[in-house]
């Protein structure tokens, strides 16, 4: 354990660079918020290119926000679309429990969700960084973090760039590198939790499904008790999540074209194939680490937590880690003492995770997947209760935009 001995008297301001292992959305509002601060800062992404794959893409209000504090929004939302209302529909009776975020006009600057793809965040802030905050940071692809050691005064990080090794020394090392994290794994930190039996499909189409349904959101929960799915709406496509037999391991059969097209006919018989531009599957996981600090090493977005994608929450929780830890290593760079503010981030945001985005995740999906129809009649009844009253639906809308996560977060000391 003498490794991980915390020395945390050495003086400030931060002169050594906040080392950020992985440039995804996490990692990028970490590094705006340092720089921005005056906190130097290294970007290490390990993937050769800033990847464009189809991966999270709403925004929550308070994400927005961040974003806007960081002089990105406007850029962001034009690259986007704004989605004032989403829904929770019952497949079998058609009901539709529709939710209007504009309740939420008092409580955010923008009370709405924004659908976009993660990867625009992520070259917005690339491209700021190296043209605007050059001076405070250097930004490096193909530049996988393998290993962290703490010094007296800091920390150095062992990492491959373009095949080569090379050792960097930092104050501090944000790992937002991921589910698989290289350095959560270096520290030894125990990823408790759980993973689905089932796989998620996504497939993505083209075609305007919005003239399938009758008011069709851009955002919505269709339940059923044989097979309920998402549908969302991006910029480009329509994405459809469905859920996978987990009593059948063959993936390929999954990803075959006669097995989407059955599934997607299932939703809305069409005359002609759909056609599928993107399709992946994978698991599904609930899990949160065990420490999100280890002295000098501060882990944040899927390093330190997963969860299942309904709600949109893993994304907008890993800003909020983001925007948490970079407060706090702002006031130690204009003098704070580092060991309680860095256990308080910890003890904020993993408590955060565990009572209410876990909780809150794990519950959606268990009240969509139920096979009992009278759960269901009773889910919609409520959510439809709640939708119609304004009170109702604002304390409703608080938790699922997450914004009452936050104020409680601010409870924690």
């Amino acid at each position: 354990m003498a490794e991980w001995q915390v020395h945390e008297d050495f003086n400030v301001p931060l002169t050594k660079p906040v080392i950020i292992a992985g440039a995804g959305p996490v990692g990028c509002v970490a590094a705006m918020r340092l720089v921005q601060a005056g906190i130097p800062v290294r970007l290490l992404e390990g993937a050769r290119e800033l990847p464009e794959t189809l991966r999270a893409s709403t925004f929550h209000p308070p994400s927005l926000d961040m974003i806007e504090e960081i002089g990105l929004d406007k850029a962001l939302i034009a690259q986007g679309l704004v989605c004032d209302k989403y829904q929770y529909r019952d497949r079998r009776t058609g009901e539709i429990a529709e939710f209007d975020l504009g309740v939420l006009k008092d409580d955010t600057r923008h009370p709405y969700r924004l659908q976009a793809e993660q990867w625009k965040l992520v070259h917005l802030v690339w491209k700021e960084l190296q043209e605007k905050y050059a001076s405070l940071s250097e930004c490096h692809k193909n530049f996988a973090v393998k290993g962290v050691h703490q010094t007296s005064d800091g920390v150095e990080v062992l990492a491959w760039e373009n095949g080569q090794e090379r050792l960097i020394e930092g104050s501090y090392l944000i790992a937002a590198d991921g589910a698989d994290s290289t350095v959560r794994k270096a520290c030894a930190i125990v990823f408790e939790g759980f993973t689905y039996p089932e796989r998620f499909l996504v497939a993505s189409t083209h075609f305007p499904l919005e003239t399938k349904f009758d008011r069709l959101a851009l955002v919505n929960y269709v339940s059923d008790p044989e097979e309920w799915l998402v549908l969302l709406r991006t910029p480009s496509v329509w994405r459809v999540l469905i859920p996978t037999d987990p009593k059948i391991e063959d993936d390929a059969l999954f990803l075959s074209d006669r097995w989407i097209q059955d599934r997607l006919h299932h939703m809305a018989p069409h005359d002609e194939d759909y056609d599928i531009s993107h399709r992946t599957i994978y698991r599904v996981h609930q899990r949160v680490a065990k420490a999100w600090r280890r002295g000098r090493v501060l882990l944040a977005g899927d390093a330190a937590h997963l969860n299942n994608p309904l709600g949109g929450m893993g994304m907008n929780g890993g800003i909020h880690d983001a925007w948490n830890l970079a407060d706090k290593l702002i006031r130690i760079h204009q003098g704070a003492e580092p060991g309680p503010l860095l256990d308080l981030y910890d003890r904020q945001r993993r408590t955060i995770c565990t009572k209410f985005v876990q909780e809150h995740t794990i519950n959606n999906k268990k009240l969509m997947e139920s096979k009992d129809p009278d759960i269901q009649k009773k889910r919609q009844a409520d959510y439809m209760r709640q939708a119609g009253d304004p009170v109702l639906a604002r304390q409703f809308l608080l938790r699922t935009s997450m914004i009452q996560s936050l104020r409680d977060e601010a409870t924690i000391q």
